[in-house]
């Protein structure tokens, strides 16, 4: 299946360019529009999403595309001895170093900056992976998952979190209208980046989502692969197994 190729700014610059640049624009004001724009539901689906490792007692974690560190900070309830956080933009990472200092987990969780597409961690080294809207951001999906699957151990699980369409009525009419006028006007506000927001339903538009990013998993060797949808389709998560 072809995937569009969706860019924040479309200038010459790769989308791997682009999004880091983008990511560190808004890194200031990231967390509060993330929680603002997401009505706080953005927790809810994290919460959701960690449960999926509990069953395996993770003791090493990777959260790729942290941004500031949201998801790897809910991978504590999982107790795990090493968490390492890692995103393409310094600028979200500094703010998520700076919240780690200030939570007193900076020596728990590490974060480090790295291309999630080659990703700088041996073979078979998590228990556990997590990517909270982050795969829809790759360059290259097929290369990321596979970097996903290389350094998860055998038995270990990745989960994805990531947003989707909503298909039925009214979830699918409010979420369009919210995604496509709300989101992009209230983020170009209070961001003060042009574009960020609006890329925001472009890539869910179209990122290869349900079954078909069921079966990319699949295609890639991961096993036992399911998603579950969560407030009515607005997001979806995805776990599967090395």
């Amino acid at each position: 299946m072809s995937q569009k190729t969706v860019k924040p700014y479309n200038t010459e610059k790769s989308k791997k360019e682009e999004v880091e640049q983008m990511f560190d624009n808004i890194s200031v004001k990231y967390d509060f529009l993330n929680h603002f724009l997401s009505l706080g539901i953005d927790r809810i689906w994290r919460r959701k999403a960690v449960k999926e490792l509990k069953s395996l007692n993770p003791k090493r974690i990777l959260d790729i595309a942290t941004g500031t560190g949201d998801f790897a900070i809910a991978n504590l309830k999982l107790h795990p001895d090493e968490i390492i956080g890692i995103d393409i933009s310094n600028g979200m990472l500094d703010v998520g170093r700076a919240k780690m200092r200030k939570k007193k987990i900076d020596h728990i969780i590490t974060m480090t900056q790295a291309d999630s597409e080659d990703l700088p961690f041996e073979n078979n080294y998590f228990d556990g992976l997590t990517v909270g809207f982050g795969v829809r951001n790759f360059e290259n999906l097929n290369k990321g998952l596979t970097e996903m699957l290389r350094v998860l151990r055998p038995g270990g699980k990745a989960v994805i979190l990531e947003f989707s369409k909503p298909k039925k009525f009214p979830v699918k009419q409010s979420f369009t209208f919210y995604s496509k006028y709300i989101i992009p006007v209230l983020g170009k506000r209070i961001s003060k980046d042009e574009k960020a927001y609006a890329y925001l339903p472009e890539s869910v538009e179209a990122f290869p989502e349900g079954k078909d990013f069921e079966n990319i998993l699949k295609d890639l060797k991961y096993k036992e692969v399911k998603s579950t949808i969560v407030s009515g389709g607005i997001a979806t998560i995805y776990t599967g197994i090395k």
